[in-house]
């Protein structure tokens, strides 16, 4: 996300309607957009993306800016005429591209070798493939299965995926700390853990193949969450217990909103080797798991 190409791409545009609405006769009483000369040379720009109230002369202040404090959702920011303000619209554009930047960029190879996290594949080949055909995200490619098969360890309690999902931002921003304090917290309740795995381009009932091959009681996925507007970092925790054929949506309890401003992930990795001892115990997930609560 180059941030500096937004701030002049968005300017162009308010600079280009200002001369269209200079030229219409039925607009002749609105000041155009001033021109703006733009230096030749790359220049980084600072931008920093401030929580003002943007209402023009507001009934109650203090209202709007404690609204405003409780929520990422924008609200107050005002406008000028018909559309937002300038800065509103340049925060509107950078979210947007931080959530595209977020689904289409990989996760690093410096970062998955940082983890020392064993790198595996779905049947996916390519992200347009991964968007459009559910299935091929669900699915090992024939060359990881052998791999999975001879390398992953077999029946241990607990098996943990790493996957991208819609969100590389979201396993970058957040598996460092998560990953450490989740494996810590099953070792201090004596629970087997076997080797975590990156699958790239999976989705989220990949872990049926990993529990079938590894032979686990649990397998839990951490997982990009789709972006938003509000944040692109985030990432979603899905547990089963022994998955198999006849295994639903419904089987499966999940942890969502896991980021610097929802559930901090070192908190939700205590948390979630918590839930996991409960899931074993129980020997069960999902809504069985909720009824036995």
């Amino acid at each position: 996300m180059d941030i500096s190409a937004i701030v002049k791409q968005v300017m162009d545009e308010l600079e280009k309607k200002g001369a269209q609405q200079t030229n219409n006769p039925k607009n002749f009483n609105q000041t155009p957009e001033p021109k703006i000369n733009y230096p030749t040379s790359e220049k980084v720009i600072d931008y920093k993306k401030d929580k003002n109230v943007g209402v023009d002369n507001p009934v109650d202040r203090e209202m709007i800016q404690r609204a405003r404090s409780i929520t990422p959702a924008r609200i107050g920011i005002g406008r000028t005429g018909t559309r937002m303000k300038t800065k509103d619209y340049l925060d509107f554009r950078i979210d947007h591209a931080a959530a595209q930047d977020a689904v289409f960029r990989d996760v690093s190879d410096e970062f998955l070798k940082e983890m020392n996290l064993p790198i595996l594949h779905s049947r996916s080949e390519s992200m347009d493939d991964y968007l459009m055909n559910v299935d091929s995200g669900r699915k090992l490619a024939p060359e990881s299965v052998k791999w999975a098969e001879n390398n992953l360890q077999k029946n241990k309690q607990v098996q943990i995926i790493i996957s991208d999902g819609l969100s590389s931002t979201g396993v970058e921003a957040n598996i460092a700390d998560i990953l450490p304090a989740l494996i810590q917290g099953l070792e201090v309740k004596n629970i087997s853990v076997g080797q975590p795995v990156f699958i790239k381009r999976s989705r989220v009932w990949i872990q049926d193949e990993i529990a079938k091959i590894t032979n686990c009681d649990v397998v839990i996925s951490l997982i990009g969450e789709r972006p938003g507007l509000a944040t692109a970092k985030s990432i979603s925790a899905y547990m089963i217990y022994r998955p198999g054929k006849e295994s639903v949506e419904a089987d499966r309890t999940v942890i969502s909103n896991i980021h610097d401003g929802g559930i901090p992930p070192v908190e939700a990795g205590a948390y979630l080797a918590d839930l996991l001892a409960d899931i074993i115990e129980h020997k069960a997930s999902g809504v069985k798991y909720a009824r036995m609560k």
